[in-house]
């Protein structure tokens, strides 16, 4: 590729040469409606090309999400991504999994948030269950919450990111927004509510089918993992895993799996994803 004033050459396949083409228009097309494309937003859209011939990039990239933040908008930036929150716009339990980076909490917190804004929901409830991982952190002062606080730390820091602080945390206090761990679930039943439950890969089979049952009327929950991570004690089995095999096949449940070609955070990340599943396929008993 080389550029002289306002026209770009090509040289190559016929048929890259045709996707580079179409990329180019579209993102010619996206930066008129959309000037806040980033270099990362250009990389994804590249990404995405080569597996989105009947996909169109301005479709992706202003597919926005409105949240409540001076960011505004929330962009899916891989047809993974738009397809997830097509299908959690049409399901009432998603389950996203797929490994780290992918958005799969990051754009359930961002329907969330805009589910609540459009009045589409009285409440947002976030779960994660409080499972150490790889580490021991020993004995944790305070009351309960300050207890199992350091493990929900990052539904917090992706809420904070869409909302502005003080809103967020008046909303807390009135319980419109709750932040919990799995455990807290039990025995409730959530009506009117848009439900995430994170790193649900740490699940045991009976607390994701205790989960399951909390959904009540005019509810939604998008349920997130990442299957490679397991914490749980040798022996347990993850519930995240279990549903994949159970849940199959029922209707109004929908799975979206996410690979590295999905992720969004900085560009290394993606090639230790890779090189880590390499190293796995080469070493199975590790």
């Amino acid at each position: 590729m080389s550029s002289r004033g306002n026209k770009i050459f090509l040289r190559g396949e016929e048929r890259k040469i045709r996707t580079a083409e179409r990329l180019i228009r579209e993102l010619v097309q996206i930066s008129h409606g959309a000037p806040f494309l980033t270099p990362e937003d250009i990389r994804s859209a590249i990404r995405s090309a080569p597996e989105a011939d009947d996909v169109s990039l301005k479709d992706l990239f202003l597919d926005t999400i409105a949240v409540a933040s001076k960011r505004r908008f929330i962009i899916p930036k891989t047809a993974t991504q738009r397809s997830y929150v097509e299908t959690i716009r049409s399901h009432d339990i998603v389950i996203g999994i797929g490994p780290a980076g992918t958005g799969k909490t990051y754009l359930a917190m961002a329907m969330a948030i805009n589910a609540f804004l459009k009045k589409q929901v009285s409440r947002i409830v976030l779960a994660r269950p409080a499972i150490e991982a790889g580490e021991k952190l020993g004995f944790l002062p305070g009351d309960m919450y300050e207890k199992v606080n350091p493990y929900l730390r990052p539904l917090y820091d992706a809420l904070y990111d869409m909302m502005e602080v003080e809103k967020a945390e008046k909303l807390i206090e009135r319980g419109v927004i709750e932040i919990a761990p799995l455990a807290f679930m039990r025995g409730r039943t959530l009506n009117d509510s848009f439900i995430i439950l994170d790193e649900a890969q740490n699940t045991t089979s009976e607390q994701m089918k205790m989960y399951l049952t909390r959904l009540g009327f005019n509810s939604k929950t998008v349920i997130t993992g990442d299957v490679t991570q397991i914490d749980l004690p040798q022996g347990k089995s993850s519930g995240l895993v279990e549903i994949v095999r159970i849940l199959d096949g029922v209707k109004g449940i929908s799975f979206v799996f996410f690979s590295e070609k999905d992720v969004v955070r900085h560009k290394l990340v993606q090639e230790i994803i890779k090189a880590y599943e390499k190293h796995e396929k080469r070493n199975p008993e590790g």
